[in-house]
């Protein structure tokens, strides 16, 4: 497939409302979980993005039937499967290929993966994966390729030596077909795997402590079939927030899961960002001051992402883009990945005034007027945060490689276009 370009005229002005798609990192574990059961599983609002689209190939290769049902419905039945060998090619373009380790090592007790792709933002160890197998009574080898191998899952107190989202999930999923009682501390809590907890519930899963650092699961229930909705995707809502934050629009975030926006909301509003909530809506006013907030006594302000509840990691890029418009001086502290910043200098080459201090330190000073240039977006959320540049620039831009941004954000170019803006979608030419 020929890579992508947008083409973006900045300058303009939205509105109007729009809704967030299904949360991409629930939907990818979700659909990697429905293998878990012999019974037919019903999906809906799940994002058309490319990840999803790559990661139902990886699971129609292992004897699955997945079924497209209208633009956001897949239908799933995995009623036989086997440890098949994976294609390299598939499980190299998406880290979540790692998410087929729990499920086939149930379903079948054995399972070789190819090493998983996904975003170059600094080393993402599966080490977390590994130890966690291993507890529940798993062999776990690791050469060309990742085999874990396991006779009968067992239950166990399980600590995780960091609160990994992913290694939390395929833990998650290992002990609802183990038998016994697993305890599976330190775990991750972020909206996403509360949401592939609340999925397995509705497989006939007992889990207990949902939403909690700590879950007791009851493994070994007998799953049956399931038709299950995905949550809103709240790094999207972060994304829409800081686009009219930058753009001085109105927009209205309609079905925004506003229970999971509290520290969103906090961290924008370090920046002069106020929005209303609407019952499940979020509000973002245009006429805002952006001015960020001192700390007391006049101090320089931080704006640091930290495990869930905290400011996500996946929005820092945005709040960065976000920041360039807004009047002070803010220091970014990214603390999970040393080159998701990296992606700065081509926000200093649009006339942002930012100061990478090292891989997770910057300072940014606004506001500075952006202008037009020809950028590559190097991963999702920093091309999405390139995309936000480009739209309150002055002049066009062009954005190589956002295939990128489509990998986490569906029909994104369609859906800005609708409330007002200018980006054309074409093929990237050479640079």
């Amino acid at each position: 497939m020929a890579p992508i370009q947008y083409i973006v005229e900045g300058g303009h002005r939205l509105k109007g409302a729009i809704e967030p798609s299904g949360n991409k990192n629930a939907a990818l574990p979700i659909i990697a979980a429905a293998l878990l059961t012999e019974h037919p599983v019903t999906l809906d609002n799940v994002p058309r993005i490319r990840d999803t689209e790559t990661l139902v190939e990886l699971i129609r290769s292992v004897g699955a039937s997945a079924e497209w049902r209208g633009r956001n419905r897949l239908a799933i039945h995995a009623k036989e499967i086997r440890a098949a060998d994976l294609d390299p090619d598939l499980c190299i373009r998406i880290r979540a290929s790692i998410l087929l380790a729990g499920p086939l090592l149930a379903r079948c007790g054995e399972v070789a993966l190819p090493p998983p792709g996904g975003d170059v933002i600094g080393r993402r160890r599966l080490d977390t994966h590994f130890l966690a197998f291993e507890q529940l009574g798993a062999t776990v080898t690791a050469t060309d390729k990742i085999e874990l191998r396991a006779s009968g899952l067992k239950g166990a107190d399980v600590f995780l030596d960091e609160p990994s989202v992913t290694a939390t999930e395929n833990a998650l999923v290992a002990a609802v077909a183990a038998h016994g009682t697993t305890y599976l501390r330190n775990a991750a809590s972020e909206p996403h795997v509360q949401d592939l907890a609340h999925f397995l519930v509705a497989l006939g899963a007992n889990i207990e402590g949902i939403g909690t650092n700590t879950m007791v699961i009851h493994g070994a229930s007998t799953l049956g079939q399931a038709s299950y909705s995905i949550q809103p995707d709240h790094i999207e809502v972060g994304s829409l927030i800081g686009l009219a934050a930058v753009t001085r629009s109105p927009l209205r975030i309609v079905r925004a899961g506003t229970e999971h926006l509290r520290s969103i909301r906090m961290g924008f509003e370090r920046l002069g960002i106020v929005c209303e909530v609407a019952g499940d809506d979020l509000i973002v006013p245009s006429e805002q001051t952006l001015r960020i907030k001192d700390d007391f006594g006049g101090h320089v302000p931080k704006l640091e992402d930290q495990p869930w509840p905290a400011f996500p990691a996946d929005l820092m890029s945005i709040a960065i883009v976000t920041a360039t418009q807004c009047e002070g001086v803010v220091l970014m502290f990214e603390k999970m990945f040393e080159s998701r910043m990296f992606f700065v200098d081509k926000l200093i080459s649009m006339g942002a005034r930012i100061v990478l201090c090292d891989p997770h330190r910057a300072i940014v000073a606004g506001p500075s007027r952006l202008r037009g240039a020809r950028v590559v977006s190097p991963d999702i959320r920093a091309g999405m945060a390139m995309l936000l540049a480009a739209l309150c620039a002055e002049g066009t831009s062009k954005i190589d490689n956002a295939d990128q941004i489509e990998r986490g954000y569906e029909r994104i170019d369609e859906r800005l276009n609708a409330l007002g803006a200018k980006i054309t979608r074409v093929p990237e030419r050479g640079r």
